[in-house]
């Protein structure tokens, strides 16, 4: 038994396809096949039914398929141990992240880890939560930042912040001019929505649920931008999280006062993955920077200082 068989396996189970298996692996589709079938041959057993153009995972596939996957896991980890006692500040490190907070939260971190890190290959997935979750049970994702919490028992989740809620409104609106507002205040309003599958969605059905409010949605979307861009057209109002506050005429974003209206935000990470030095540098860095970041939010503006305070009590100090 090959380790490049039991990743030939492993891609062939993930992508339901020799012929998307062989393309991932940049291996020739007959070879793939071949080096499948002498695993079978090994075990006894077939792994694959073939039906046609796709396959399906036998159930002797299915019962594999996890011990295959902790020994690709035990390999890679070896190796990465085995560059750390070379003192080897380098290597390859792929962090997910949703699109509520790819764009918004990772550019400046990544910029700042890559003048620091120069050897170190970051690959970033920008993926809906539930795929992550299943990469990082693969292994082909390192870590990931999601809104937490999540459904992964075999997972670590450390919350990095919580994030505040804000209304967006057009500027002509009647709460435009207001400091702080109430979900209730909007319960009658045509409402712009996130498209099932994005957490935030739920975040924000969460929140209209605790004030009692069943939101009138008229429009879905699964960008924010879109969603700010309408109702800065007129269209109706939404709720944002802090990051995807932009400048953009016609709209205000207000903050929400209602108990609860934050959402939380942290790294999930297998529990039997190995934390590479690479790995190790990057939770570090995030996590100092974010604090760095909280600190002049706190000095720079007592009142949204105040705010950060009353969300984080344990990091505001």
């Amino acid at each position: 038994m090959q380790i490049h068989q039991l990743r030939y396996f492993c891609a062939v189970a993930r992508t339901g396809s020799f012929t998307r298996a062989a393309q991932q692996e940049h291996l020739a589709q007959p070879s793939l096949s071949q080096q499948v079938r002498k695993l079978e041959d090994e075990l006894g057993t077939k792994l694959f039914d073939r039906l046609g153009r796709s396959v399906r995972v036998t159930q002797f596939g299915e019962a594999f398929l996890p011990r295959a996957e902790a020994i690709l896991r035990q390999v890679s980890d070896a190796k990465l141990q085995i560059q750390e006692l070379a003192g080897e500040e380098r290597g390859k490190l792929v962090i997910g992240a949703i699109p509520t907070i790819a764009p918004y939260f990772l550019p400046a971190y990544l910029a700042s880890f890559a003048r620091k890190f120069p050897r170190v290959q970051v690959s970033v997935v920008e993926e809906l939560t539930h795929d992550l979750l299943d990469r990082i049970q693969h292994g082909t994702v390192d870590l990931a930042l999601l809104a937490l919490p999540v459904p992964a028992a075999n997972c670590l989740c450390q919350e990095l912040f919580r994030e505040r809620l804000y209304l967006v409104v057009p500027e002509n609106h009647r709460l435009a001019s207001q400091r702080e507002a109430h979900l209730k205040q909007i319960e009658n309003d045509p409402f712009l929505l996130l498209k099932e599958g994005h957490c935030f969605r739920e975040n924000t059905l969460s929140a209209c649920g605790r004030a009692r409010v069943q939101p009138n949605v008229v429009f879905e979307s699964g960008q924010f931008t879109t969603i700010i861009a309408m109702v800065a057209a007129g269209t109706g109002v939404s709720v944002v999280p802090e990051m995807a506050i932009e400048k953009r005429d016609h709209c205000r974003f207000i903050p929400l006062a209602d108990e609860n209206a934050f959402r939380r935000i942290g790294i999930v990470q297998l529990k039997q993955h190995f934390r590479s030095l690479v790995h190790r540098a990057f939770l570090k860095h995030l996590q100092e920077l974010q604090m760095k970041a909280q600190r002049r939010a706190i000095t720079s503006d007592g009142t949204r200082g105040k705010r950060i305070a009353a969300v984080f009590p344990d990091q505001a100090a």
